[in-house]
């Protein structure tokens, strides 16, 4: 006898519980039980379970199981599907448009043109020798090892998600500095979108859109790194001091002008050291997303786990090292460049 039985008994709800009887599969526990061919065995008040959904349906079978409310979840999902699949889909092909476009012509451009536009354009942002010279190792050891192709994709796709994620983040970061409601609405969706496991990203998106479609691991990729910059936006621009907001008022500068010639350049450290976290992101999110044909370094990672090639797995992980390290002091560089001209 289930152990919740006597209390449905003494409210009267025993007619209840067996007039909705739904004979749905067994749970594991009785599977177990019956393949055992015993009976289970009573629980001891010592040992009293847990009042779950499983628990209670054992004594009231009106009661949905655990299972009922994952399968409902299910099918909602699968019910507006198609809803969701038309208005998404003209909204995110631009971002499969873009970031196959990217990759392309990251990959066309010849190696000895893209090392040495990279290396002016890191010397130019950074202004520092020796990001210059990491760059520079980095990519000659890629091509060294073939892992060149490969690297340039995994870039190209960093370039695009954490670009757009910027171009998102900046502004709602600033309407959040602005709005203390809006900051108080969007702050649960960025601890949702920051504490939820990378994996749990693709499963909705992998029902809506196709896997061979680029923007399936881009939409994942960005929702991912989305958030630092959001939150450092919105810090930055709050923690500008308020006697410079009042000597700017005293001005009679408008909102805008506050923003773009006041709030934006004091805030922008912390803007910069966001960008930094939204790199960081994007490229351990850019290793995942090669589950669903994400192309790049995250498929030589994955061919090594699939297959148990140690040395496909530990070589390809250690660019990805590499590459991190590698944007991570070039961002640290051009951040520390921010800081001096604020200084100035």
């Amino acid at each position: 006898m289930a152990f919740y039985d006597s209390i449905f008994d003494s409210l009267g709800l025993k007619e209840w519980c067996g007039a909705d009887a739904k004979g749905g599969p067994m749970t594991m526990a009785e599977l177990l039980t019956r393949s055992k061919g015993t009976q289970a065995e009573e629980t001891s008040a010592w040992n009293v379970p847990f009042p779950s959904l499983d628990e209670l349906h054992a004594s009231c079978n009106a009661i949905p199981r655990t299972r009922d409310m994952t399968s409902g979840v299910e099918q909602f999902f699968l019910d507006i599907k198609s809803s969701l699949q038309f208005v998404l889909d003209p909204l995110t092909q631009p971002l499969s448009w873009l970031l196959d476009g990217s990759i392309w012509m990251f990959v066309s451009i010849p190696w000895w043109l893209l090392i040495a536009l990279t290396l002016v354009a890191v010397q130019f942002i950074t202004r520092s020798k020796s990001a210059t010279l990491l760059v520079a190792f980095t990519w000659l050891f890629m091509a060294f090892i073939d892992h060149y192709t490969y690297a340039v994709q995994t870039m190209a796709i960093i370039f695009v998600c954490t670009g757009l994620s910027v171009l998102l983040g900046v502004p709602v970061g600033i309407a959040m500095s602005k709005n203390d409601r809006l900051q108080k609405a969007v702050i649960p969706v960025l601890d949702m979108l920051q504490t939820l496991p990378s994996f749990v990203y693709l499963i909705p998106l992998i029902f809506l859109f196709s896997v061979t479609e680029s923007k399936l691991y881009g939409i994942a990729i960005i929702l991912y790194a989305i958030v630092p910059v959001i939150r450092l936006t919105d810090l930055g621009i709050r923690l500008v001091d308020q006697d410079i907001i009042e000597a700017a008022n005293a001005f009679g500068m408008s909102a805008r002008q506050k923003l773009l010639s006041v709030e934006l350049p004091l805030a922008l450290p912390n803007i910069m050291a966001g960008v930094n976290q939204t790199i960081m992101m994007s490229l351990a999110m850019v290793v995942i997303a090669s589950l669903v044909s994400a192309p790049g370094l995250g498929v030589l990672v994955l061919r090594g786990i699939n297959n148990l090639e140690l040395g496909v797995g530990l070589v390809s992980g250690f660019c990805i090292v590499i590459l991190a390290i590698l944007l991570d002091r070039v961002s640290k560089a051009t951040l520390a460049r921010v800081d001096v001209s604020q200084q100035n």
